[in-house]
């Protein structure tokens, strides 16, 4: 496989990065020395959260619900790959300072206790009064890549625990406890940073086409069918468009579980607006754009490999070569929505995810080597029961 070589300089009549305009449309109320954000309720002044199943924000307290406002015209834009990384590079060399990864403090507007976002946190709750609030500016940062659309929350805590339910009775070799009982935790609601990646790329490739064919070898008791593989070159070339290759942008979760939960619907995107993220945790990117598309090239390539062998046929392939080259670049920057829950047994933690858009439970789990032993002891009895029986 190719390597990814150096990003181009954009040429002179590249578009600049596009920046979402901060503007009274994104709703709530500054707070702090314009540090934070809050939601009052014009009803009876407490707190505004994003309520899922009406996709309002409401007030726990008094029921007022306010609509969120949209531009029916604004889109969610594909962004320019290069632009955006030679933007951030010349922030580097004007050694423009970011904040990102330093704690940074927000005093509460309805207790006035001090709420410190430390590293990747954006958006959380007072641990005294449980109000809502958010860092102002770091989604819209010119300082960093901004977000261009969230995918609001589509299933309610309730539906992911019956979801969950479902999943740990769906567990095979299971420990009969742990699947009575059940996972048993808090779920919390977080918004995770996401990059997704376009992509056209054309690709050359070599190598062999195998196709079996048998001979008989052996006499008697020992004649026998073997298989055998005559081989033949093969090489081509084409092209693939890649649209919306999504790569986590976080780390401190095992990918392999999120990458499970795919796909999210991602015609439900709906341009960045702080009143979504209202009453849930919010994290932003320390995967960063350019590492990012690193990531989303090894399952571009991965997708390559397969198409690759598809096309030179056969019962068989040899891969001699693939060269890939990748153009046409852009990203965008996402929140998507998932239910996170730790949960306890047998001393031991194991991690849960719900994709809160579409509902689909992935995490880790006991297992029951009893289970396991017995299922290997059967399976080895009928393995020899079936050898028997063949050779009588």
């Amino acid at each position: 496989m190719m390597s990814l070589p150096p990003p181009p300089l954009p040429p002179e009549d590249a578009e600049e990065p596009v920046f979402l305009e901060d503007s009274p449309a994104l709703g709530g109320q500054r707070i702090d020395d314009e540090n934070g954000r809050i939601f009052p309720c014009e009803g009876c002044g407490a707190d505004l959260v994003f309520h899922i199943k009406t996709q309002k924000l409401k007030c726990k307290h008094c029921g007022f619900e306010k609509e969120i406002g949209f531009d029916p015209e604004q889109e969610v834009e594909e962004q320019d790959f290069y632009g955006m990384l030679a933007h951030l590079k010349n922030l580097r060399e004007e050694q423009v300072d970011s904040d990102e990864g330093e704690e940074q403090e927000v005093q509460c507007e309805s207790c006035g206790a001090t709420l410190v976002f430390v590293g990747t946190v954006t958006s959380s709750e007072c641990p005294y009064c449980t109000s809502p609030i958010q860092l102002d500016k770091v989604h819209t940062s010119h300082k960093r890549v901004p977000v261009d659309a969230v995918l609001p929350f589509q299933i309610e805590q309730k539906v992911a625990r019956q979801n969950l339910k479902s999943w740990v009775k769906s567990l095979w070799f299971a420990p009969n406890e742990f699947v009575e009982k059940g996972a048993e935790g808090t779920f919390h609601g977080v918004y995770l940073p996401y990059f997704t990646f376009d992509s056209m790329t054309s690709t050359k490739y070599s190598g062999q086409r195998g196709e079996y064919y048998y001979v008989t070898v052996g006499t008697g008791k020992h004649r026998r069918q073997e298989r055998r593989t005559r081989w033949y070159p093969a090489s081509g070339a084409f092209q693939r468009f890649f649209d919306d290759v999504v790569i986590l942008a976080s780390r401190g979760l095992p990918r392999k579980l999120i990458r499970a939960l795919e796909p999210f619907p991602m015609q439900l995107l709906i341009p960045f607006r702080h009143a979504l993220l209202a009453g849930f945790t919010a994290r932003t990117y320390d995967v960063e754009l350019e590492d990012g598309f690193v990531l989303g090239k090894e399952r571009i390539d991965a997708a390559l490999h397969s198409d690759v062998c598809s096309r030179i046929g056969g019962d068989t392939q040899r891969v001699s070569s693939i060269q890939s080259q990748y153009d046409a670049i852009s990203y965008k920057h996402l929140l998507l929505p998932l239910w996170l829950m730790t949960y306890k047994y047998k001393d031991k933690f194991y991690q849960v995810v719900v994709n809160a858009a579409t509902g689909e439970v992935q995490g880790e789990r006991p297992y029951s080597w009893v289970k396991i032993l017995l299922a290997s002891l059967v399976g080895g009895l009928l393995g020899i029961g079936g050898f028997a029986l063949a050779n009588q």
